[in-house]
């Protein structure tokens, strides 16, 4: 049997890219093994250059583009294939579409050992740009160079050596000095825009973790895409009031639109756009943000989904895969902020939600008395204690009609999948933001009790590989 040529390091092969792996890696085979070509799309014919050999896998980059994919098209982002936020927007957004939905295919399929899904079609964005109500950018001292370095030398100190952008991939200590952003809207880059220009002409430092000094750390917009209001957070080091009131006042001058400036001061090493205060210098300090037939407000500090017309799509499919009644109690775990049991809140008897973080836990309390909701309770603690030994609260309620399953990317602790299958819920909905986890978690929820009655994927991030979906678990 002929052995396979020996690649290695900076060897130039031609590749047919066939497919999309996780994490919006286009692949290929070659002398069987796999190859991850960067900025590939299925469908292209490439000459590519290795530069990384494993044992069963190699990644490459293109050279040359030989024959285009029909799938591929022009980016519109001028800074796209640097800072990696974007990484398919050279792909058509059907084709977009294609691969998400074949990513829940594959996870529930390779990890979880399913066939025979039952898996609806996914439900794509009307608004595949500007689409996202909150964005983080990052101050650096150390711009990220899109330029070859020979041509991309400045002079020392040019700048002020103060950039605003966002990191690029695997490099934690540079910054892309973003000019134009497509994932938010138009007042956002305007924002963005003042924002660098005026901490450059005030020559104010940014914070570095090396030294631990320093001010500018991030700046957060925060937008309702139904109210229409707009939050500026910018997080420093320390408290200075002479900065933020100039900066407030001239940035008010330079977006009219804006109706919130807050500056959240944290003190500490981890960079984390999240503090220990936080000082308004414009408006009420949050703004409100609508689902369904709910009002959400907002603080600096909250989570909120950041795709708001995907997130009614998504929290619409979680109550219908649930077949809700007015009798019906519902357990809602991981429920953070408690959009989910709002959402549903008229549509059952009882809403009961568990979560570990207590900033969370307040904003869902927050929230029910700003929509004088009276069946939501919210339990803090940790669910996997919540559920196995904590459990005096379980008492006051009812078991629950349906459970709903809304965890981190790291999915579902096995001792609480262990206790919600003792519970025995008549149905289980499961909303995850990583199939990966989810198909692992729902293999073991399956085990014995549960089947799959339904998936359906829904896009919240048009143009990223990232994927939600919803599971419906029925008993067998």
């Amino acid at each position: 049997m002929k052995e396979s040529p020996q690649l290695k390091r900076g060897d130039e092969v031609e590749l047919e890219i066939t497919g999309s792996a996780f994490e919006g890696k286009s692949i290929a085979r070659l002398h069987g093994l796999v190859v991850f070509v960067e900025g590939a799309v299925p469908g292209d014919l490439v000459t590519a250059q290795i530069f990384r050999t494993k044992k069963n896998l190699v990644e490459a980059k293109i050279v040359r583009l030989q024959r285009p994919s029909p799938l591929r098209t022009e980016a519109r982002c001028f800074h796209f294939g640097t800072c990696g936020g974007c990484k398919w927007q050279h792909v058509d957004y059907q084709g977009q579409l294609q691969f998400k939905q074949q990513h829940v295919i594959d996870a529930f399929e390779r990890i979880g050992g399913f066939s025979n899904l039952p898996i609806q079609p996914i439900l794509g964005a009307d608004e595949i740009f500007f689409y996202r109500n909150k964005m983080e950018f990052s101050f650096s001292d150390q711009e990220w160079l899109e330029l070859p370095p020979v041509d991309a030398i400045k002079p020392a100190g040019l700048n002020g050596n103060i950039y605003l952008g966002l990191h690029v991939p695997q490099r934690y200590d540079k910054i892309l000095d973003l000019k134009e952003c497509h994932l938010q809207s138009q007042e956002s880059n305007k924002i963005l825009s003042f924002t660098r220009s005026f901490a450059r002409e005030t020559k104010i430092p940014v914070y570095s973790t090396d030294s631990d000094s320093g001010y500018l750390r991030f700046l957060v917009i925060r937008q309702s895409k139904r109210t229409k209001q707009i939050m500026v957070n910018l997080v420093t080091r320390t408290d200075d009031a002479s900065f933020m009131n100039s900066y407030a006042e001239k940035l008010k001058r330079e977006v009219p639109q804006i109706t919130t400036i807050v500056n959240t001061i944290n003190t500490k090493r981890a960079q984390i756009a999240f503090g220990e205060q936080e000082r308004i210098y414009y408006g009420e300090g949050v703004i409100r943000e609508q689902l369904g037939n709910r009002t959400f407000v907002i603080s600096a500090g909250s989570f909120f989904q950041t795709n708001t017309a995907q997130a009614e799509r998504l929290f619409e499919t979680a109550k219908d895969f649930g077949e809700l009644k007015q009798s019906d109690v519902v357990y809602d775990l991981y429920s953070g902020t408690g959009s989910i049991a709002l959402f549903i809140s008229s549509n059952v008897r009882q809403v009961v939600g568990v979560e570990s973080a207590e900033i969370a836990l307040k904003d869902a309390e927050r929230n029910v008395v700003a929509n004088s909701v009276t069946n939501c309770d919210f339990i803090l603690g940790d669910l996997k204690d919540r559920l196995t030994r904590d459990i005096d609260w379980m008492k006051r309620y009812p078991n629950p009609d349906v459970v709903i399953l809304d965890p981190p990317r790291s999915g579902v602790h096995t001792k609480v999948i262990e206790r919600i299958v003792e519970i025995g819920p008549p149905r289980i909905v499961y909303v995850s933001c990583n199939p990966a986890t989810q198909a692992r978690d729902v293999k073991l929820l399956c085990t014995d009790k549960y089947r799959i009655a339904k998936l359906q994927p829904v896009d919240m991030f048009p143009h990223t590989y990232h994927i939600e979906n919803v599971a419906l678990l029925l008993p067998k």
